[in-house]
């Protein structure tokens, strides 16, 4: 092609582009009603160009991503610009997608300072109000959100001119997505506004609690509690009391469902003394058709009992929580086997031994045998709290057995619980008894069929430690502790090795000299690989606990008789501890039989082995090198070569690389690099 011939496709190219900047500006022109020649620069029009654009693009995620940059877009506007013409055009636009509306939602509640300040913000209402009432849940939840968010940044003036009218134009929307949101911001704009529009804004709530709507009573429902809590007592008790009542007998569950959470709200806006016309509302939820109902109700009955007081809880609702509890719904009897100790230390104390004994233990008992093990778990994570309640006699008489049958219940999470909350007890009926009665079915645990079991009964013995005479827990349990650490599962063996480091903390390294080392160290003649690993893992983690002179007396020659191991896997574990318990060694100890067992390993034939002998090397170096006198600077070009012929002096530090090996320093010793050339600087002793 000729040069004439390229210049000619220049100037089109030129042509076309000048031609879609002049579409764009007439297209922005005709949507925004701004003319092209009302701006100073028509280049300044561009951004909001490309923007309708992409917005008209039938590709979803071009428009998704459009309005992901509306910030960056609104930015290089301006403030003015931004409310004139990006924000009227948004508004006219409200027809995409459900996952591009959400986007837009999500980032005009970000879009105050974008439009000029709080002085502006209402500018973003439009849109916001629009996006409200479409069909979608999420978006018209992002909306309200957003919206809620913009309340905050109103003046007192700006929020009844013009936030108000918004909340009254979605309450008084034809459709129900518009009233379903309006619910969401009454509690955002009701602490703001004058008395006058207060009591306009709880009949409109009011009316909104009574719609023909189900979805709408159950978004008033939902909002209740939340706009009790900024209303004031008497205008509650006048306005919204009556709603309140009549939305908790309302045909549809999901109402009543919904507004259970309200009553702790409701009951903490009446306080105790005036919470009598809420006991005939709780009652009746508790007594519901509906078990999701009655589910709520348990699950909630305790912080509903907290918000009228222990003094208001009349014989009607506690009958209503023992009723629960005898539920037909095991969902139900789940949630309030939950709350039972909660519920019992909210009880009047003057009646709460004789309402424990007279109502709730009799359940208790029944739930213990219950047929369903979901039932049987939630009671067992929360029964032994019981015993503080009772005191050590009655805990022994009524609670012991039901403990017993929890420890042997067929149900893994059942036992689990139970072990888990051991301590309770303990502290009430002391160890003798605790040793004497369930001892023998935890004893039975320790070696049940799910490790998860096994795990918490370890996890425990240190506890019993504490508590059980050595000599009682030689007899007892420490043959358990070392079965431990040959369990299949490694999770087990884990934990078995650190029971064991808490239990010489306790005993002592006298004690772990007679009972526990002859039977860690016999693991290191077992044919099984992982029990020789076991025995090195607690080595490793007894020997700081026991110190220098017992763990090189008793537990390192096992360690350095491992280092001949047949298996490459314990080799360099042999490494690995002589690494771990390096700094509780004397020099001698070190020079004398520590440093010929990792020479010997840094000439293995596996890799894994050299590499952790090496980092033992280091260790064991940085701890106990002294240097040798030398000149103060040698130049040398192959430092590999010098360290060879440097390492041949007694007891010298050994420095390699960092580029290809650990770099180490010792505080006479340090390494330079000059002009490509290793320089050594080393100050002489």
């Amino acid at each position: 092609m000729s040069q004439c011939s390229y210049a000619l496709l220049s100037v089109v190219v030129c042509l076309l582009t000048l031609a879609r900047i002049v579409f764009y500006d007439m297209t922005a022109a005709m949507d925004t009603g701004i003319s092209p020649s009302a701006s100073k620069d028509s280049d300044s029009l561009y951004p909001i160009a490309i923007l309708i654009d992409e917005l008209r693009n039938e590709d979803v995620q071009l428009r998704l991503n459009s309005i992901r940059k509306l910030s960056t877009i609104a930015l290089a506007l301006g403030p003015e610009r931004t409310r004139t013409e990006l924000i009227p055009f948004l508004t006219d636009t409200i027809y995409d997608e459900d996952e591009v509306l959400l986007a837009l939602g999500e980032q005009l509640g970000n879009f105050t300072h974008l439009v000029g300040g709080p002085e502006y913000v209402s500018c973003l209402l439009s849109p916001l109000e629009s996006l409200a009432t479409v069909e979608e849940t999420v978006v018209r939840e992002k909306a309200v959100e957003s919206l809620r968010t913009l309340a905050d940044k109103h003046s007192v003036h700006d929020l009844e001119e013009k936030f108000v009218p918004v909340v009254r134009h979605l309450a008084a929307g034809d459709w129900f997505t518009a009233r379903t949101s309006a619910c969401g911001l009454f509690s955002v704009v009701y602490p703001r506004v004058s008395p006058a529009v207060k009591t306009e804004l709880r009949m409109l709530f009011r009316n909104l609690c009574k719609d023909d709507t189900p979805m709408v009573r159950r978004a008033a429902a939902s909002k209740f509690g939340e706009f009790a809590k900024v209303v004031e007592l008497d205008n509650f008790k006048q306005d919204l009391m009556t709603a309140f009542v009549e939305l908790a007998s309302d045909d549809h569950d999901s109402v009543r469902l919904l507004l259970v959470e309200g009553c702790v709200t409701v009951a903490e806006l009446l306080r105790p003394e005036n919470c009598d016309p809420l006991r005939p509302v709780i009652i009746r939820l508790a007594e519901d058709k509906s078990w999701r109902v009655r589910y709520m109700v348990a699950d909630k009955f305790t912080d509903i009992q907290k918000a009228v007081g222990p003094e208001a809880m009349c014989t009607e609702l506690s009958n209503a929580f023992i009723a629960l509890l005898k539920d037909v719904e095991a969902e139900v009897r789940s949630a309030a086997a939950s709350r039972v100790i909660e519920f019992c230390k909210n009880l009047p104390e003057a009646s709460r031994e004789n309402l424990i004994f007279n109502q709730v233990l009799p359940c208790v008992k029944d739930l213990v045998n219950d047929v369903n093990q979901h039932v049987k778990t939630s009671l067992a994570s929360v029964i032994m709290g019981m015993a503080p309640l009772l005191g050590r006699e009655k805990t022994v008489e009524h609670l012991l057995p039901m403990y017993l049958m929890l420890l042997k219940d067929e149900t893994a999470e059942v036992r689990l619980n139970i072990i888990s909350s051991l301590d309770k007890i303990n502290e009430v009926i002391g160890v003798n008894q605790l040793a004497n009665s369930l001892l023998p079915a935890i004893v039975d645990l320790a070696e049940d069929v799910k490790w998860r079991v096994r795990l918490a009964i370890i996890e425990y013995m240190p506890l019993l430690a504490r508590q059980l005479a050595q000599q009682f827990f030689d007899e007892k349990l420490l043959e358990y502790c070392i079965n431990w650490l040959s369990d299949h599962v490694y999770a087990i063996r884990e934990a078995a090795t650190n029971n064991l480091k808490e239990l010489v903390g306790k005993f002592g390294v006298q004690w772990a000299e007679r009972a526990v080392f002859p039977k860690v160290l016999a693991l290191a003649s077992q044919s099984n690989y992982l029990q020789r690993l076991t025995c090195l893992n607690c080595i490793t983690v007894l020997a700081p606990v026991c110190g220098s002179e017992a763990t090189a007396k008793h537990l390192l020659p096992t360690v350095l008789k491992l280092a001949t191991d047949p298996i490459a896997n314990v080799r360099f574990n042999v490494a690995k501890t002589l690494k771990s318990i390096a700094p509780i060694f004397d020099p001698a100890v070190v020079q004398n039989e520590i440093k010929p067992t990792i020479l010997k390993l840094l000439e293995d034939g596996d890799d894994d082995v050299r590499f952790f002998a090496e980092e033992a090397k280091n260790i064991y170096l940085l701890t106990s090198v002294k240097v040798k006198k030398h000149p103060r600077v040698c130049i040398v070009k192959n430092i590999d070569a010098y360290f060879s012929k440097f390492c041949a002096f007694e007891r010298v530090v050994c420095c390699q690389m960092c580029h290809c090996r650990l770099q180490m320093l010792y505080p006479n010793f340090c390494l330079m690099l000059s002009n490509n050339q290793q320089r050594i600087i080393m100050a002489t002793n």
